[in-house]
């Protein structure tokens, strides 16, 4: 089967493709290429590539292709209140474009990357599937708006799937900081000090990086029937944590550290529990393998292999909407974020050191 995974080359892409590739499959990534010199490390393998702001896709893209992963987004809360209209035409406008597409081709499964963070503040014990949806942010509702338009495409054609994502974790060649656990563990490991935010309160459900990959894979290979139309939450119900729990796993891992309330003693409005039970009768070889201790060991050991500092810690490369604003910057790309000239970035591959 020839898949076309978009945002092939974003934390999550970088991964999966490896996993797809090693199974038998064919891919063809398809990415902006935001993120071109931003590696930890190098990944490799896929051979059929388009560089292309998927706000651009045309027909002779999918051509050959029997399923699609649609990854590519603004993704995270802090990219998408850099400019909500944006955010809302390449999350939502973007992918119902790119939906229907692929139904007039004849290519009938679509799974779509959505996310739990739709849940918002849920007054839920834990959030299931069928849960009110409460977006709090431009992110959040691009990805409502997305589920519920391509929802409508749904018929015996075209079969959309929708994976809401828990919070994700661990390594990637494709770093990111900007993600709870990983962020945590950034600032242990360069500072000593694992910097809190908020009051530790707040509720998050955690996935492991390679765990979600695991459940594209299942998506793709499920009986249609079983997915067809369905969302489902994508983790495990022991991986609810609060924040302050998170913070105390990092602390275990990473000798001589300490926890630091750093910011503000008022509890995030970003706070949900959720349910992960429908996916484990429904995806039934999706078995998660990590927890958040396993991960941060990860994480940690990873870290210090490559000599990560605190300039590389907090550098543009591993935040997505630092990269954004340097592009923007530099001109690279204009306020639409499309590309205005052909520069290359700087390449950042602290792989290298080892």
């Amino acid at each position: 089967m020839k898949v076309l995974v978009t945002g092939y080359d974003g934390y999550i892409g970088t991964v999966l493709v490896e996993k797809l590739l090693a199974r038998g499959y064919e891919v063809r990534g398809l990415d902006a290429g935001y993120l071109r010199g931003c590696s930890l490390r190098q990944n490799g393998g896929l051979t059929e590539a388009i560089e292309k702001d998927i706000r651009d896709v045309e027909s002779e893209d999918l051509s050959g292709v029997e399923a699609i992963v649609h990854l590519a987004a603004l993704s995270n809360d802090a990219m998408g209140e850099l400019d909500a209209r944006l955010t809302l035409e390449v999350n939502f406008e973007a992918s119902l474009r790119l939906a229907g597409l692929a139904k007039a081709m004849g290519i009938r499964r679509f799974v779509f990357a959505s996310s739990c963070s739709m849940y918002g503040a849920s007054s839920e014990a834990s959030a299931s599937e069928d849960a009110p949806l409460n977006p709090l942010t431009a992110y959040a509702l691009s990805k409502v708006k997305a589920e519920e338009a391509l929802s409508q495409l749904a018929d015996d054609s075209f079969s959309p799937t929708f994976l809401r994502g828990a919070t994700v974790y661990g390594f990637s060649p494709k770093l990111r900081f900007d993600l709870v656990l990983n962020n945590l563990m950034g600032w242990a490991i360069t500072t000593g000090q694992i910097r809190i935010m908020s009051d530790g309160t707040p509720w998050r459900p955690l996935v492991h990086v390679e765990d979600i990959a695991d459940a594209y894979v299942a998506a793709l290979e499920a009986p249609i029937e079983a997915v067809h139309g369905q969302a489902f939450n994508i983790g495990q119900d022991i991986e609810n944590y609060q924040v302050r729990d998170i913070a105390e796993t990092v602390r275990r891992v990473v000798p001589g550290c300490r926890v630091v309330y750093a910011g503000t003693a008022d509890s995030d409005a970003r706070s949900y529990r959720v349910d992960f039970s429908k996916v484990r009768r429904a995806l039934p070889s999706f078995q998660p393998r990590w927890n958040i201790e396993r991960g941060a060991q990860q994480l940690c050991d990873a870290l210090t292999a490559n000599g990560v500092t605190r300039e590389d810690f907090e550098s543009r490369c591993f935040f997505r909407v630092k990269q954004l604003q340097y592009l923007l910057s530099t001109g690279m790309v204009d306020a639409n974020l499309r590309w205005s000239h052909t520069a290359e970035p700087r390449e950042v591959n602290l792989g290298a050191r080892q």
